[in-house]
């Protein structure tokens, strides 16, 4: 497999026709042209990127402060381990979104990264939000490096980390097309799981701040996961080759490795100790999950038997859905935007 070449970030020589355009291994001018692009689906995908601005601080923590120091131990527990792990994968997504953009040929792909790369900046501020209002500074930066003394959170990190610096040592296309998958476990199972513990919250009458936070969160994080999902997909149309049956297979075992990590992780954070959630429920929720993403980029479910939202969880997709935006994000089809703005009395 041939060595990826960084794209020139001049280029005169570059093609100036639009259906020259390839994901990867293009030759790109780097010009935005927002009035011809490639591929059809970013027009919709940057609008509704741009309407979901919103600003942290204008969520109010008030009841987040007393609520905090009432939680049961169990929940603090797993509030914190859970909070520390999302701000890490928003900080390494940070990090890791322009080394992608420098190898992606499609300059209107490259603008949907760059949105992305700033709203997961966001999202570090928002969590940043959330700990310097409930906790004091010792506490918060406890929250911050857990990972450095948790064992079982260092573990998580590595998975999705040596996987983005495997690309680092190795500029092959096929480490690129295995990172970006990780991607797309980082935002299609990571997240979504650490959300539900967050709406489990929600459901309870606790940390409304927090949860606020974290829908708006969610709603951004639903753009990030189409993007990579149809990056993966445009990629199987140009190059085939990337998706032979040997190449799927490890492509669906990335993604079974990534869930079985989030299923012991969700045992061991939340467990059967957490009122509204238990070991059976987080186990059926991420293997639903795990199906879900592999069917949405044409490969074979993992877990037989839970490709349906379990009815238990029903209650996680009625959080994560923000009132007045309604969108199919897997069927490429959005039906309605507004502005943040509208929607802070609904949230």
């Amino acid at each position: 497999m041939w060595e990826m070449m960084k794209k020139p970030l001049f280029n005169p020589y570059g093609d100036a026709d639009v259906l020259q355009r390839r994901m990867v291994g293009g030759n790109t001018t780097n010009l935005n042209d927002f009035n011809n692009m490639k591929y059809a689906w970013v027009s919709d995908w940057y609008r509704q990127a741009m309407n979901n601005f919103w600003i942290p601080e204008e969520i109010n923590m008030g009841v987040d402060i007393k609520d905090y120091r009432k939680l049961p131990q169990p929940e603090r527990r797993a509030y914190d381990k859970i909070l520390s792990f999302l701000i890490f994968l928003d900080s390494i997504q940070t990090a890791n979104l322009p080394n992608i953009s420098e190898y992606i040929t499609a300059n209107e792909v490259n603008l949907c990264l760059s949105i992305q790369t700033f709203q997961e900046a966001v999202h570090s501020q928002s969590y940043s939000y959330m700990l310097d209002t409930i906790c004091e500074p010792q506490e918060r930066t406890d929250v911050l490096y857990q990972w450095k003394d948790d064992e079982h959170l260092l573990a998580r990190n590595e998975f999705i980390g040596n996987l983005y610096n495997e690309f680092q040592k190795n500029k092959s296309l096929d480490v690129f097309t295995k990172m970006l998958v990780a991607n797309y476990i980082l935002e299609g199972v990571y997240f979504y799981s650490g959300f539900m513990f967050f709406y489990n919250l929600g459901r309870n009458n606790r940390m409304p701040g927090s949860v606020q936070e974290i829908r708006y969160i969610n709603r951004d994080e639903n753009t990030h996961l189409w993007l990579f999902r149809n990056i993966l997909l445009e990629l199987k149309k140009e190059q085939p080759e990337l998706f032979t049956k040997e190449k799927t297979d490890v492509y669906r075992s990335m993604i079974q490795e990534g869930c079985e990590q989030e299923i012991r992780w969700g045992h061991y954070v939340i467990g059967d100790d957490v009122q509204g959630l238990n070991r059976e429920m987080i186990t059926h929720y991420i293997q639903y999950l795990g199906n879900l993403r592999c069917m949405n980029i044409g490969l074979e479910p993992i877990y037989e038997g839970h490709e349906k939202e379990p009815d238990s969880m029903r209650w996680v997709s009625q959080y994560s859905n923000a009132n007045m935006i309604k969108t199919d994000f897997f069927e490429a089809r959005s039906t309605a935007y507004a502005k943040s703005s509208a929607l802070l009395d609904d949230l």
